[in-house]
């Protein structure tokens, strides 16, 4: 029997896929009604389990939709102001650590949205290129709800991950453009940076790591102590981080910063240093491939010396660890398993699981409990830590093709406008920090699940051109003049 959930979901996916593609006013407020529509239903579905909860929040939102409207209105910016700000802060809802600020931004957002939309803006296809391949890729997750194994799971996602943040993504592919605020974004992401790396290093100092109990008890029993700052894991933490020094290097190598760079390398040293502490292997693998393409747009050929050098480096660092080369030589499983702190594992089974289910996959939020029928047991963690294997698995070869048609057109965007002279800073830098989140994903997945990746999708759509349809041409009225009665004859 078919339900609630299953009904929904489609609903709500496809209202998102038309509000992206769709060209008319009618037709993209019709995409934002159904969208809202499969979100309550979705909601409702999850009612017998969290029931006080849910009616508290829906109550909320009610209040809170048309105020936050009516100020992003006034103030438009202070969407993506709020979305960075909030985007660290998790909050246990419904047995689960949620992102609730977001979703309040999101509401105030979608409130703005049909606002516009019902006044009269006939602007489109704020994504550019990458609408078509969003649109099909929420279609088919919302699709496949219907075969999930894990219908609780896909609900989650959806609700928490995929619908609030697609409504965060096109607000701010919908803002003006305005590099004063631009500024204001950059200083935000700086400073936040630098005060997460202040409780790095206070928690580093003392021994003292906030929310995850698990971390606590892997640093009493490791050699190397790793702090989350405000954040549950060390690896999101590394992330942010990363994220954050990608547009300082940016504006360094375009000598953006004037008399002020010397302050900016200073600031980008004391959050490496940060990053450091970390230990997060994944973060500074990011990092690492970010800083060679931007060597590589800045310098060409000659980051080839660049790239050399750090092949070399990263040579000398595997041949010192002797539990990674003893697993590569002797290919044990166990022994790239130890190495990579689980994750080979992980990644294996999930590759099993996709050859599995190759075309239509196990459905949204069914890794977990695919991977617990396979192995008879229950994973310490959660996912493949990899995305693509992820995606592969869920959705199959169906799923991961519209994956990364998504990845190839947001990057394709952003290349077209790296040499602007207007946006080419905010295009280089929103790229490679999605390349960033991308080659993080590799090894911990939450791609889709990251606040930042949507925000860095709504600066690409910003700083990417836009194809204004030329208005029809209207048909010129000629106006019979009366023939002199003289000449007729």
């Amino acid at each position: 029997m078919i339900g609630l959930a299953e009904i929904a979901a489609p609903i709500a996916c496809l209202g998102l896929a038309v509000l992206l593609v769709a060209r008319t006013r009618r037709n993209r407020i019709a995409g934002l009604a159904y969208a809202l529509v499969g979100t309550v239903l979705l909601i409702a579905s999850l009612t017998p389990a969290s029931a006080v909860e849910l009616a508290v929040a829906l109550v909320g939102a009610v209040v809170i939709a048309p105020l936050l409207a009516w100020l992003f209105k006034r103030e438009p910016w202070l969407i993506a102001y709020a979305t960075l700000a909030f985007a660290p802060f998790r909050v246990h809802f419904l047995h689960h650590q949620l992102l609730v600020a977001l979703y309040a931004v999101a509401l105030g957002a979608a409130a703005l949205l049909l606002w516009q939309l019902v006044e009269g803006d006939d602007r489109s296809r704020e994504l550019g290129i990458a609408s078509w391949p969003l649109a099909l890729y929420l279609g088919w997750i919302g699709l496949s709800v219907e075969w999930t194994v894990d219908l609780h799971a896909a609900v989650i996602d959806l609700l928490a991950f995929y619908i609030p943040f697609t409504i965060i993504a096109v607000s701010i592919a919908r803002l003006p453009w305005r590099p004063s605020r631009l500024r204001i974004l950059y200083g935000e992401l700086a400073a936040m940076a630098l005060v997460f790396v202040a409780v790095g290093f206070y928690q580093y100092e003392t021994r003292n790591i906030l929310q995850n109990s698990k971390l606590k008890i892997a640093n009493t029993y490791s050699a190397l102590f790793r702090v989350n700052s405000v954040f549950f894991d060390p690896s999101i933490y590394g992330r942010f981080l990363v994220i954050a020094l990608i547009p300082t290097a940016v504006l360094i190598v375009r000598a953006r910063f004037g008399r002020f760079g010397f302050a900016a390398l200073a600031g980008a040293a004391v959050v490496w240093l940060g990053l450091l502490i970390s230990f997060s292997q994944s973060s500074f693998a990011a990092l690492l491939v970010a800083v060679f393409l931007l060597s590589a747009v800045v310098w060409r050929w000659r980051s080839l010396f660049a790239l050399a050098a750090v092949v070399v480096v990263a040579g000398g660092i595997a041949v010192a660890q002797p539990r990674l080369v003893h697993a590569l030589r002797h290919h044990t499983t166990s022994g790239l398993n130890g190495a990579t702190s689980g994750r080979a594992s992980l990644i294996a089974n999930g590759i099993r699981i996709a050859k599995a289910h190759p075309a239509l996959g196990v459905g949204l939020g069914g890794f977990e409990h695919a991977y617990s029928k396979r192995t008879h047991r229950t994973p310490r963690q959660s996912a493949s830590h990899n995305t693509p294997v992820t995606v592969a698995a869920e959705e199959g070869g169906i799923g991961l093709v519209f994956y990364f048609a998504l990845l190839g057109a947001l990057l394709l965007a952003a290349c077209r406008r790296i040499n602007h002279p207007v946006f080419g800073i905010l295009a280089l830098s929103a790229g490679l920090g999605l390349v960033a989140i991308f080659v993080h994903s590799l090894a911990y997945n939450d791609f889709f699940e990251d606040p930042m990746t949507w925000g860095l999708i709504g600066l690409i759509a910003l700083a990417a051109p836009r194809r204004v349809r030329a208005p029809r041409p209207q048909p010129v009225e000629t106006v019979e003049q009366p023939v002199p009665e003289m000449i007729a004859q």
